[in-house]
């Protein structure tokens, strides 16, 4: 009775801490400037020293878990590369890596607490290849879900590129500067494609912020790592250097993406007929097989014995 009220409170503990940060991982950023302020101070000292700066313990819960973290072989590497991973797939909450740290670990435990409970009963090899397979998932499940992520996330803002970069080029033929006509367009786009927009205006808000606006537009490649938008930042920083018309050459880049979105459509297109022959062979011909030549087997069966039977 005390091992199950262990094993219950066990669970919850860990469904509870799943389900935290599972909320504050997705949730919405309250305030991106000052996170943007953060963020640019932390590159002037990593710029202003030879080398990175090591984390420090204490600073709060969210720091000391990451300097827990650094301090062990590689995890420095792995907090930057899933910090940019999280960045790419548009979550950048401050404590983003903290939050996916702990989800990962709850969901590691789950799956191997799960296994371990199902499988109480079983041998020991079969416990083993249990717990292997549980191991397998609990690692690797949530780095592809936050790979699925990152390639959601860049899907929407490919496609949202042609029409926001068609109205960025209308708004800056009228007359309006580029922040501020990145602004009308980040307002104007919001709740039809509130990734892209989101992008726009963090941008906005890195270049009021004193910030020069080649690195806000190499900070927003570096976020998102689509060419696209890296072909547009260099549009945008010649057309700013040299002096040329950046409205025309928008236009006709929107036209470009278009065509581009149009191939992607119809390679997707080619590609279902190929994806398809894989479930069709494995699960709808074994099936159909079963259901047409079943029953005449049966008929054929039943005429040999009644046939046999007569004789």
């Amino acid at each position: 009775m005390l091992t199950a009220l262990f094993v219950f409170i066990a669970f919850f503990v860990i469904v509870v801490a799943l389900l935290w940060a599972a909320f504050h991982l997705f949730s919405d950023q309250e305030d991106p400037l000052d996170d943007r302020l953060s963020e640019l101070q932390a590159n002037q000292i990593a710029e202003g020293s030879a080398r990175s700066p090591r984390r420090r313990a204490g600073g709060g819960f969210s720091n000391s878990i990451l300097y827990l973290v650094s301090i062990m072989p590689g995890g420095e590497d792995w907090i930057r590369g899933t910090e940019k991973e999280l960045a790419q797939a548009g979550i950048r909450n401050k404590s983003a890596v903290v939050y996916y740290l702990i989800f990962q670990a709850a969901f590691f435990f789950l799956m191997m607490g799960g296994m371990l409970y199902l499988q109480r009963d079983n041998p020991f090899a079969t416990k083993i290849g249990g717990m292997a397979a549980a191991f397998i998932l609990g690692y690797l499940l949530p780095q592809q879900v936050l790979h699925r992520l990152v390639a959601r996330y860049r899907t929407k803002l490919q496609d949202a590129l042609p029409d926001t970069i068609d109205l960025l080029g209308i708004v800056l033929g009228t007359g309006l500067g580029l922040d501020q006509a990145m602004l009308r367009v980040s307002e104007e786009m919001q709740y039809i494609y509130p990734a892209l927009a989101n992008e726009f205006y963090t941008v906005v808000m890195q270049v009021k912020a004193g910030q020069e606006r080649s690195k806000a537009f190499q900070q927003l490649i570096r976020r998102t790592g689509i060419e696209d938008i890296k072909s547009l930042a260099a549009m945008i920083i010649q057309s700013e250097r040299f002096g040329t018309s950046l409205s025309q050459a928008l236009k006709v880049y929107a036209d470009a993406l278009r065509t581009r979105r149009k191939l992607r459509a119809e390679a997707t297109v080619a590609k279902a007929g190929i994806k398809m022959l894989f479930p069709i062979v494995l699960f709808i011909l074994p099936a159909l097989f079963v259901i047409t030549l079943v029953p005449g087997l049966l008929t054929v069966l039943r005429d040999l014995k009644g046939g046999i039977g007569a004789r």
